[in-house]
């Protein structure tokens, strides 16, 4: 995504896109998705969250679907999808150049 405000998403950046991948969700699942996924090492407050759901929201990386009352749930734009698609690949690549200069 050559347009990103960022460069390489950070830990929870990640896990907030991945979150999207099966299903919309709202704010609270997207937090527990994240802490059950990766066995409590990332847990997202309350502020973390809904700073990263604005950028990504501004970004066009999700939208909202729906909203009741003061819960909303978004989706995951193809925007989004492929951002974490680059991301994906990018980490792969630090995966492999490290196992390759670890031998």
């Amino acid at each position: 995504m050559g347009n990103r405000i960022w460069g390489a998403l950070t830990e929870p950046m990640f896990y907030v896109l991945m979150s999207f991948l099966k299903r919309d969700m709202c704010g609270i699942e997207i937090a527990q998705f994240v802490e059950r996924r990766t066995g409590g090492r990332v847990k997202l407050g309350p502020g973390t969250l809904y700073t990263l759901l604005a950028r990504f929201l501004e970004e066009g990386l999700i939208e909202e679907t729906l909203v009741e009352g003061r819960r909303r749930t978004y989706h995951l734009t193809d925007k989004g999808r492929a951002a974490y698609g680059e991301e994906l690949s990018r980490l792969r690549c630090c995966v492999a150049d490290g196992e390759e200069e670890a031998q």
